[in-house]
């Protein structure tokens, strides 16, 4: 193996932000970028009437809303390193695009509010990190507001986590008393608004400030110094294994919106997050310092350029290199593909990628060849990666075109917008109506705004309720069984799925019907 492709992938640092709504995801990732000179002037997402928009927010509905509803990429260099942010949606109805995320990144980023503390949103998030073992490290952010006392932050952390956590450096006051913090890992204490050459101040052995200093006259220094000696006493250990192994998190206190706690975060995160890992696939652990290429697509967007109609394909590279021109197998559909158009992103501005290696994410232009889940090989390999999580819907809507003879373009938006994953399509099996079915409301109102937006179709959607959904092993069923409570559908592959009314109903179907053998395809996961 060459020095150079394994340094280059030793440098990579791949990662995803999770987030309860509001936390401060988008302003992080801004402040982050601006270290890495990937953007000039970081645009705060608060400032909607100047027309300025968080440059990681690019869809339409966003922008109006304020709410990241797709995940990014944005890559930059920093200090040596080749770092990868996935920025994720902070909403809840797209945690299904969230979860897929999660299996693409080697550790996570987790952004407390510290006036909320730990937010229903961040909880579900954290436990597929957890399921999958992924290092965790902690921000707790909006120091410059008054908040949550630390100690309670930690506390909840440990309690509703079951985490261990350690503090890499301590608030010294907040809100309008927050004076900066006390630097654990350092040994410094970083000032909050003064001039640069006043930022730090060096801390003895003891880790107390020598001689005369102002901020010893605050009352709040010797407050942190208590709390800091707490910590030594009864606080965890701090143990770069345990951080490996998603154990514990390294908790870091800051303010995104001011940028304070921000560049000191990055540069101790680089430190400790791990360069791309091994993946289980078919024929076992794939090395990511092997240089024969393989990757997976988690995500597939549809109109990232309106102009153009066109549709990414997310890969990330598990092994090797990747470069443009290159032919690689899908062994999902037993074909070859030449990868002549790629892409690497910074929000809205795209540039062609001539090659990416183990831990990079690329884009590819899809055609309508790849689904989510694809693994991509190279020569005689024709192994795939684990399977993606597959969500079971919970609503479900009717779905028609409002003018008929729109017909064309309506077929062509739903195919396009159902490849992407956040709805599923189905249809049903006596009428060959059209059925959507999503984790979440919001999913709907994006997928009308797109239907009318990208693709000139409007559409009338009539609430169908909340269903649960059971696939049908096997590919036969008797389609007599049908009826209202427990409706018989087709989803996008042609599989029969019952769409049942209630609890009650589906436990009824399943006395009276043994041999008609239901699965739910999240339980394939635990």
């Amino acid at each position: 193996m060459s020095k150079q492709f394994k340094d280059e992938v030793l440098s990579r640092r791949t990662f995803a932000i999770i987030s309860h709504p509001d936390a401060g995801k988008t302003t992080l990732t801004e402040k982050l970028l601006l270290f890495g000179g990937a953007i000039r002037d970081a645009g705060t997402v608060k400032a909607k009437k100047t027309g300025k928009f968080a440059t990681s927010d690019w869809m339409e509905i966003e922008k109006q809303r304020g709410i990241s509803v797709t995940s990014s990429v944005m890559q930059f260099d920093f200090d040596g390193f080749k770092v990868n942010i996935l920025d994720t949606p902070g909403h809840q109805d797209f945690s299904e695009d969230t979860y897929r995320t999660l299996m693409a990144v080697d550790s996570a980023v987790m952004i407390i509010d510290s006036a909320k503390g730990i937010e229903e949103q961040t909880l579900k998030l954290f436990k597929v990190c957890k399921m999958r073992g992924i290092p965790i490290f902690t921000f707790m952010n909006k120091l410059d507001r008054q908040g949550k006392p630390p100690l309670e932050l930690l506390a909840e952390l440990e309690e509703v986590l079951g985490i261990e956590s350690y503090p890499m450096n301590w608030p010294i006051g907040m809100g309008k008393e927050f004076l900066g913090i006390y630097d654990r890992f350092y040994n410094r204490i970083e000032q909050f608004r003064v001039e640069e050459d006043e930022r730090f101040i060096p801390l003895n052995d003891d880790g107390e400030i020598d001689g005369v200093h102002s901020l010893k006259e605050s009352g709040l220094y010797d407050q942190t110094i208590e709390e800091i000696l707490l910590l030594k006493e009864a606080g965890n250990e701090f143990s770069e294994e345990k951080i490996e192994q998603g154990t514990l998190t390294p908790v870091f206190f800051g303010s995104a919106l001011t940028n304070f706690g921000v560049q000191t975060f990055l540069e101790t995160y680089l430190q400790f997050a791990p360069p791309p890992k091994p993946r289980n696939s078919t024929i076992g652990t794939i090395d990511p310092l092997s240089e024969t290429f393989s990757g997976f697509v988690f995500k597939i967007q549809a109109n990232m350029n309106p102009a153009h109609r066109d549709r990414i394909a997310f890969v990330r590279v598990c092994s090797g290199k990747f470069e443009r021109g290159m032919t690689v197998n899908i062994p999902r559909i037993g074909k070859q593909l030449k990868l002549s158009q790629s892409t690497s992103f910074m929000a809205e501005e795209r540039s062609t990628v001539d090659e990416a290696v183990t831990g990079d994410i690329i884009g590819l232009y899809d055609t309508g060849t790849y689904q989510i889940g694809d693994t991509l090989t190279i020569g005689k390999d024709n192994f795939q990666f684990e399977r993606l999580p597959q969500f079971t819907p919970e609503l479900f809507v009717r779905v028609t075109a409002k003018n008929v003879m729109k017909q064309k373009s309506f077929y062509k938006g739903i195919e396009q917008l159902v490849q992407e994953g956040a709805i599923q399509l189905f249809k049903t099996v006596k009428m060959d109506e059209y059925l959507l079915g999503a984790v979440g409301q919001l999913q709907f109102e994006v997928f009308e705004h797109r239907m009318k937006n990208e693709y000139n179709a409007d559409v009338y959607m009539e609430r169908f309720g909340s269903k649960i959904a059971r696939w049908v092993e096997g590919e036969e069923v008797d389609e007599n069984l049908s009826s209202s409570r427990s409706l018989l559908v087709r989803d996008r592959f042609g599989q029969y799925v019952f769409l049942f009314e209630n609890d009650f109903a589906l436990r009824w179907f399943q006395e009276k019907n043994t041999a008609v053998k239901l699965y739910n395809p999240m339980d394939m996961h635990d």
